[in-house]
């Protein structure tokens, strides 16, 4: 990788940009819409080949980012009034063909799993294979994190996990933030860069993760899919002072993510909203291409880099692409060379340096150095890490990285 003359003449163009467009990285809180509705902020999707078991693609969403361990149990349960969505396109256009549903019950008490109601769905089909599947309980006074309840379905080969787990992103927003007012001020300093700090280490938030057989998902398209997650609620809440809101009428899109820090970087900040209610149909009809391009056009990216971007994310829809022909191996969900993001995404993949390695035309080498979790992930399903617990009497460091 041959680094342009002047990473930093670049960098101060993404930075400015940046700066009139808020970073929180990742999906965390992104848009208006889903800042007040953290049930159905999305903050990452992950779409992987089992590194023990090719012939599983593990699919994994988090939502409700920055839980503390203290609230464990208060923030643990997951919303009875969202659904939570898959999107699977496996005929190489942007349209999915198939989807995973996940609905949760409400819970009966804060020490009770939760059941989950499961769904794989087929566009035009009235078949649906569906199964029931606990969630793992989360507790703010236990030391230690609760043993993974994951439940396999018989008919499907479909196995289930939802539960609090370490969040598993990482990216120093603050080091970012403060090269960014460096460059403002007109003296760029890259060494604020180095601070190394993950914003997100030390926090939780609540996981859906499931593994399911390569031949439920693929199509047409061969050994590709595409992966895409989506929160959505009933399209009318009636509230009454006598009893718990009712919910009725179509579900409506809340969220949405598939590729990182698209919404969240690239779409202008009055049209997140707008960005987070619409489809991968419209992002491939051009919908928010415009907007995509004049962004990246600003930050002083070239045509070629432009186009590797916009291939990613527009030209199909903003779908994570995972190729299951490409092996996957090696510890905490697979670390093997040639095989992570932007070919899907696994939980080790540092995907905000090979973003502002490409925004940046090969220019910025070294990223944000942060450069992996705060914790080590599992080498085995569900992956991702415990959650955090409340620390022992006398501790000083909480183990946060603000």
């Amino acid at each position: 990788m041959k680094p342009i003359k002047n990473p930093l003449s670049t960098l101060a163009l993404a930075v400015a940009l940046a700066l009139s467009t808020p970073l929180f990285a990742a999906d965390h809180a992104e848009a208006p819409l889903v800042e007040s509705d953290a049930a159905s902020d999305i903050a990452d999707v992950y779409a992987f080949l089992d590194p023990n078991d090719n012939s599983k693609v593990i699919l994994a969403f988090d939502v409700h980012g920055f839980i503390v361990p203290g609230e464990n149990g208060n923030l643990g349960g997951f919303d009875p009034n969202v659904r939570y969505q898959f999107n699977i396109e496996n005929t190489g256009d942007a349209d999915p063909d198939k989807f995973i549903t996940v609905n949760f019950n409400e819970q009966a008490s804060r020490g009770k799993s939760q059941r989950a109601t499961v769904q794989l769905v087929t566009k035009g089909s009235t078949n649906k294979l569906g199964f029931y599947a606990p969630t793992t309980v989360s507790s703010a006074t236990a030391a230690t994190a609760p043993t993974p309840a994951v439940k396999t379905d018989a008919a499907t080969g479909i196995a289930f996990f939802a539960g609090v787990v370490d969040d598993p992103f990482f990216f120093d927003i603050p080091g970012f933030n403060r090269f960014a007012a460096s460059v403002l001020g007109g003296a760029p300093d890259i060494s604020l860069l180095s601070r190394g700090r993950d914003t997100f280490a030390g926090y939780n938030s609540q996981m859906i993760a499931l593994s399911v057989p390569v031949s439920l998902l693929k199509g047409s398209a061969g050994s590709v899919i595409g992966v895409s997650a989506t929160t959505l609620r009933s399209t009318h809440t009636l509230r009454s002072a006598s009893a718990d809101p009712v919910n009725s009428g179509a579900y409506q899109p809340i969220d949405r993510m598939g590729v990182p820090t698209i919404n969240t970087v690239l779409v202008p900040f009055p049209r997140k909203n707008e960005y987070n209610r619409a489809s991968t149909v419209d992002d491939a009809a051009g919908m928010f291409a415009g907007d995509i391009v004049g962004t990246l056009t600003a930050l002083g990216t070239d045509n070629t880099h432009i186009g590797i971007l916009a291939g990613v994310a527009v030209t199909h829809g903003d779908l994570l692409r995972l190729d299951t022909a490409v092996a996957n191996s090696g510890k905490q969900g697979g670390n093997n060379a040639g095989a992570g993001f932007p070919n899907g995404r696994r939980p080790v993949d540092d995907v905000i340096d090979t973003v502002l390695f490409l925004v940046t035309n090969e220019g910025l080498t070294t990223g944000d150095n942060v450069n992996a979790n705060d914790v080590t992930f599992r080498d085995k399903f569900p992956f991702f890490a415990a959650s955090h617990q409340p620390l022992p009497t006398g501790t000083l460091d909480d183990n946060t990285r603000n």
